[in-house]
């Protein structure tokens, strides 16, 4: 049996989880949490196989629950159950610990293999939640910023305008137009402030 800890800051969707899992004699809901704070506490006290996690949550969200479980060195598997599936979610729960990723529109027969599966320690994501992290993995290897829209980019980063810019590296304004559009297009942004986060965030500076 498969001991669960559901955590969800919404009481209809921990009663409907709880109901699901309930109603199947290979799962055992043994506490429930409505918040990352409340989760880190229980999920130590009672030492669950997997706990469903929602991300955005008030006081700590998923992201900080899953870090300090990790930190503390819990060997629950922590199965993301959540709306969001944009990089900005996804990539943080990921690189905090998450066993698995899925969204809340899952269908009942999916997420319980998908619990079994995080049991065992198995990888469990989503298609879409897939697909955003195999291009965040490609983009920055398959196309890499040559030297030159570094430095472009780095100036961008320091305050410079494309005037400034052109000036510091002696090339025209329209060469560094030409560079942060190449830039843009690799990174898949569509202006200087996402870029320029994008660019820290992969650690390219």
């Amino acid at each position: 049996m498969i001991r669960l800890v559901i955590v969800d800051d919404h009481p209809v969707v921990r009663d409907g989880l709880r109901g699901m899992f309930s109603g199947d004699g290979d799962f055992e809901v043994v506490g429930e949490a409505a918040d990352g704070a409340e989760a880190v506490t229980l999920v130590e006290a009672v030492r669950p196989d997997v706990v469903l996690m929602d991300l955005r949550m008030p006081r700590v969200d998923g992201v900080g629950a899953i870090t300090s479980l990790r930190e503390k060195g819990n060997p629950a598997r922590i199965l993301v159950l959540t709306t969001f599936d944009t990089e900005s979610d996804v990539l943080p729960a990921v690189k905090a610990g998450a066993t698995g990723y899925l969204l809340k529109d899952t269908p009942r027969d999916e997420l319980f293999r998908a619990v079994r599966s995080a049991a065992r320690g198995e990888a469990v994501l989503s298609p879409s939640v897939a697909t955003t992290l195999l291009g965040q993995v490609r983009s920055p290897a398959a196309d890499p910023l040559s030297s030159r829209e570094l430095e472009v980019l780095g100036l961008v980063a320091r305050g410079s305008t494309n005037r400034e810019a052109a000036a510091k590296l002696f090339i025209s304004e329209a060469t560094v137009k030409t560079h942060l559009l190449h830039v843009y297009a690799k990174l898949g942004v569509k202006d200087r402030a996402a870029a320029v986060a994008v660019a820290f965030e992969r650690g390219l500076f």
